[in-house]
């Protein structure tokens, strides 16, 4: 394909990101008749973790006419979620079908690299024009009111685009965030990560074919993902307290995933006989968030507004649930020519609730909920903990939760603090999302 040139100084909205947020937001503004560019600074395909989607995703999915191209795909199936505690005991599997009998309870585990292109593609059909190897060298204002950016593209040439409003999907570099100070940090979740690719690893069948199984190590000083992948891969990390999991270890990090699988005997079963056909991956898993989701003229989207521990696989359907969110106050905006933050960002309180939802399960986790003793205690809650696995954040009906849950807290024990409840911690260097791809690895 032949990289499309820059022809126009002035759109109506650059994206900055071609990930599955940036992907989009620009699909769903395109649909909608605003001209559309998207400056992504890698060429596709290229690596990335977070292969789980949730049943949420479907909605924002098939606004994007990407339910068919899912079909098609040779992605697995995933139907259910499972968890096993640090003794090896396993919850029975979530079922999504059992909470909600429609065709969104069934949905995928992706190979990124795979997907990501298929959604930025996905945009080029709908009519945004997106460009790849660009890298957006700043980001231009007048005053506190974004107007456009300058952006180098593939051939070296550089341009200023001016545009009526910027989309920061970049990523956790987010370059609002950083130059807008606008990200502080979760005071609770400060965690790290381990993962490789197996193939020949264990894989279930028929109903579990495509389940994500979270499993605690036996310390419970963390957990396993467990993710079943297309052409007989698994997709198997750690995640674990950063200092835990990186400092004071003798050996690299295939020797640290190692011990630590020794330590879970789910993941050392499904393991036996299987080979890794990548190097080592890891990662400073920090949860962060940003104070807002957009000022005059700028709107932030996926992880350049936030980041929350993979635990529930969260990740994938807050990248789409923002652009969608986004995207429509976006369009909107444009057409009462007020780029004002209240008008481009009035979603975002929304955003945060459902959020602050999915958080609260990840910290009870941490600190000791056991999902098959809360469905004995209160059987008639299975649907409303259901419904939060499946990323069903964004309605009052998953509060009714919150207190059955505490009151199997052991004595002493509190409700986790939110997320802004304590000053914003600071690092040293600026990295702390920083992913370290060992050499010669490929996926």
């Amino acid at each position: 394909m032949i990289a499309p040139t820059v022809q126009e100084s002035e759109t109506d909205v650059v994206v900055i990101g071609g990930g599955p947020a940036g992907a989009t937001t620009a699909t769903l503004m395109a649909q909608q008749g605003l001209r559309v560019q998207v400056f992504e600074r890698e060429k596709f395909p290229r690596f990335h973790v977070g292969e789980s989607l949730i049943p949420e995703t479907y909605w924002v999915l098939e606004r994007l006419n990407m339910i068919p191209k899912m079909r098609k795909s040779a992605f697995v199936k995933k139907r259910s979620v499972q968890f096993v505690s640090h003794n090896g005991k396993a919850s029975a599997p979530f079922y999504f079908k059992d909470n909600k009998d429609h065709e969104s309870s069934q949905t995928w585990q992706v190979v990124r690299s795979e997907f990501d292109q298929m959604m930025l593609e996905n945009a080029r059909e709908h009519g945004a024009v997106a460009h790849e190897g660009a890298r957006v060298m700043d980001i231009l204002f007048d005053g506190d009111r974004a107007t456009g950016i300058r952006v180098r593209l593939e051939d070296g040439s550089e341009h200023q685009i001016n545009a009526r409003v910027v989309v920061d999907a970049s990523g956790q570099s987010g370059m609002l965030m950083n130059r807008l100070k606008l990200r502080k940090w979760d005071p609770q979740l400060n965690k790290g990560a381990i993962w490789s690719y197996f193939e020949g690893a264990h894989q279930d069948t028929g109903m579990d074919e495509g389940a994500t199984v979270i499993l605690q190590t036996e310390d419970r000083q963390g957990w396993f993902w467990w993710i079943p992948l297309h052409g007989n891969r698994a997709s198997v990390g750690i995640v674990a307290p950063f200092e835990y999991l990186f400092k004071g270890r003798s050996g690299d990090h295939e020797q640290t995933f190692r011990e630590e699988a020794e330590r879970c005997v789910g993941v050392k079963e499904r393991l036996e006989g299987s080979q890794a056909v990548t190097g080592y991956y890891a990662t400073r898993d920090f949860s962060y968030r940003c104070t807002k989701v957009a000022g005059p003229g700028w709107v932030l989207v996926g992880d350049a507004f936030g980041f929350l521990d993979p635990l529930y696989s969260s990740g994938l359907l807050l990248a789409l649930k923002s652009g969608e969110l986004a995207a429509d106050a976006i369009v909107q905006a444009v057409r009462n020519d007020d780029l004002s933050e209240q008008s481009l960002g009035h979603w975002g309180e929304n955003l945060s609730k459902g959020i602050d939802r999915i958080r609260r399960l990840v910290c009870e986790f941490y600190d000791g909920f056991n999902f098959g003793k809360f469905v004995r205690e209160y059987p008639h809650l299975r649907g409303r903990i259901t419904d939060l696995l499946i990323g069903d954040l964004f309605e009052d009906k998953v509060d009714d939760v919150w207190g059955p849950m505490e009151s199997l807290y052991p004595e002493g024990r509190t409700a986790p603090p939110a997320w802004d409840s304590e000053p914003n911690r600071e690092f040293a260097v600026d990295k702390s999302n920083e992913l370290h791809v060992p050499q010669g690895s490929s996926i």
